[in-house]
């Protein structure tokens, strides 16, 4: 039995257009995809560059008060006092942890603490940046 060249035609037009629906599906769900990925890859970098810039911030601001500290600063004026006290939450932990050699006359003051804040400071931001990259990598 052969069919009629017009139901063969009609057949293979529906073929394309499933097949052209199909296309189209797949290239909507891949733009969905990119679409995520790009999202997520922004929040990893965001996250990233805010604990860079978080401890960056954290760093600057013990480096400041080690220099006011070690060249002698009046610890009267208002900026070493606001140094001293922006810095004060983020030595806590370390205030006491040992004795700081000073000069003959005590006005300059080689805080260890601080030296070893930043290096803490340092190696918490490392762990922080390796966890969110590993668990950022763990999710593909």
């Amino acid at each position: 039995m052969t069919q009629d060249p017009h139901e063969q035609e009609n057949i293979d037009r529906r073929q394309s257009l499933r097949t052209e629906e199909e296309a189209f599906r797949l290239h909507q769900e891949e733009s969905r995809l990119e679409l995520a990925i790009g999202k997520r890859s922004a929040t990893f970098f965001w996250i990233i560059n805010s604990i860079y810039l978080l401890v960056g911030l954290v760093q600057t601001i013990l480096v400041l008060r080690f220099l006011l500290r070690f060249f002698g600063a009046n610890p009267q004026n208002e900026f070493a006092q606001f140094i001293q006290n922006l810095s004060a939450p983020f030595m806590a932990p370390f205030a006491t942890l040992f004795v700081s050699p000073t000069s003959s006359n005590a006005a300059n003051i080689f805080d260890i603490n601080i030296i070893i804040a930043i290096i803490a400071y340092s190696l918490l931001s490392w762990l922080c940046i390796w966890l969110v990259r590993f668990l950022y990598a763990r999710t593909w």
